[in-house]
């Protein structure tokens, strides 16, 4: 990973998308189980099991969080 990327991921954790925590995306709640990681320079994704069906999921962060935390990475 590159340090820029690692930065981002930083950002994104403090969004709330890190280990541990729950949240609510694509209309469903999930808690998750790994900080964000990166598959490229505009997919983002974190490890959760979604709570209806208890099941494992890849979950894509939204492209406008990325966009949004870049942004403040621009704005420090």
């Amino acid at each position: 990973m590159t340090q820029q990327q690692v930065a981002l991921c930083e950002r994104l954790k403090r969004l709330g998308y890190e280990k541990n925590k729950q949240l609510r995306m694509y209309g469903e709640e999930f808690d998750l189980i790994s900080d964000p990681i990166t598959i490229g320079d505009h997919l983002y994704v974190v490890d959760a099991i979604e709570r209806k069906s208890k099941s494992f999921r890849r979950v894509r962060i939204p492209l406008p969080i990325i966009n949004m935390a870049r942004q403040d990475a621009r704005a420090a």
